[in-house]
């Protein structure tokens, strides 16, 4: 079983899901990204992306998804798909159906990437044979690490650590969480670093200085920020930076991830010319008696357009070599 192909890849965010087909060991192709409100469930999605890769006779299928995986039941955090991972099997006439975490899936994927997908961003080397912190901005925040173990093999963790209590660094960053904190009583890390983040960042400088501003999407933000039409968008961008310095830094000292922090996500490649200057690095080195630990650490924007479909593959690989 373990050597048939094709094999159906997913990566299953709050917004879109990215398909594609593995059709010879790590030779993904066929890649398609259908947007998650266009289908009522995960059976209808993967239907849908089969049809329009012409029905391949799919056996073995994977599939990383924005959640928890905590036994046969996944209910979406930031979306409204709810389903049985075995009924979800049965339904589509697979052998196998492997769910994980799709940031365990982008941890699994950075082992595999080339030099040109990866963009520095300060630090120097990479330690060798120490643990590595997978964190990125999306839909929300997801967070995984790369442990090494035997052989030069790593293990990937599934966590939640989006869902970490935000603590504010400053007296803005105070402002901002009173504002959060009305509005959704707990304050994650995601509630900021995520499009949604950028959004109430923004409404929460707004408030503070008494300006009333229309209703901005990410984008919107973003746009105006990087092009100079808005001081206040180009403080919420400067904010959003600056906390995610600050998370990015808890969680490599948590770990002790001197083999590196890996960005990966949907919203900072682009603005990536902007951040690789952004106040980011500053804050992620700004930790007292630590600042010299964390200026060694290199921070690497992941640039590969579909590397959770990549993670996926080995995640499956793994599974099927372990059956």
């Amino acid at each position: 079983m373990p050597n048939t192909y094709p094999r159906l890849l997913a990566d299953i965010g709050g917004t879109n899901a990215r398909f594609g087909l593995e059709r010879t060991s790590g030779e993904i192709d066929s890649v398609e990204v259908l947007a998650c409100h266009d289908h009522h469930s995960v059976v209808d999605a993967i239907k849908c992306y089969l049809n329009k890769v012409g029905n391949p006779a799919v056996k073995l299928a994977a599939c990383a998804i924005a959640n928890p995986v905590i036994g046969d039941w996944v209910q979406m955090t930031n979306h409204h798909w709810a389903f049985s991972i075995e009924t979800t099997r049965q339904a589509l006439g697979f052998d196998t159906l492997l769910f994980i975490n799709d940031f365990a899936a982008q941890a699994y994927a950075i082992t595999q990437l080339n030099d040109d997908e990866l963009l520095q961003v300060g630090g120097t080397a990479c330690a060798l044979h120490a643990p590595k912190l997978v964190i990125g901005p999306g839909t929300g925040l997801g967070v995984s690490a790369l442990i090494p173990c035997h052989n030069g093999h790593y293990i990937a963790l599934s966590g939640e650590g989006g869902h970490v209590s935000f603590a504010p660094f400053d007296d803005t960053e105070i402002a901002i969480w009173q504002y959060a904190k009305k509005k959704y009583g707990h304050v994650s890390a995601e509630r900021l670093l995520s499009g949604a983040g950028l959004v109430l960042i923004h409404a929460a400088l707004a408030e503070r200085e008494g300006i009333k501003t229309p209703k901005m999407s990410p984008e919107m933000i973003s746009e105006q920020a990087l092009g100079g039409k808005s001081p206040l968008c180009r403080l919420t961008l400067d904010i959003f930076c600056t906390i995610l310095g600050t998370v990015a830094s808890n969680m490599a000292l948590v770990l002790g991830a001197r083999g590196g922090v890996y960005l990966c996500g949907g919203i900072i490649p682009r603005f990536i010319d902007y951040f690789k200057t952004s106040p980011f690095r500053v804050r992620f080195e700004n930790k007292g008696r630590f600042d010299a630990y964390l200026a060694a650490i290199p921070v690497y924007v992941v640039l590969a357009k579909y590397p959770g479909l990549a993670g996926v593959a080995i995640a499956l690989e793994n599974h099927l070599n372990k059956e």
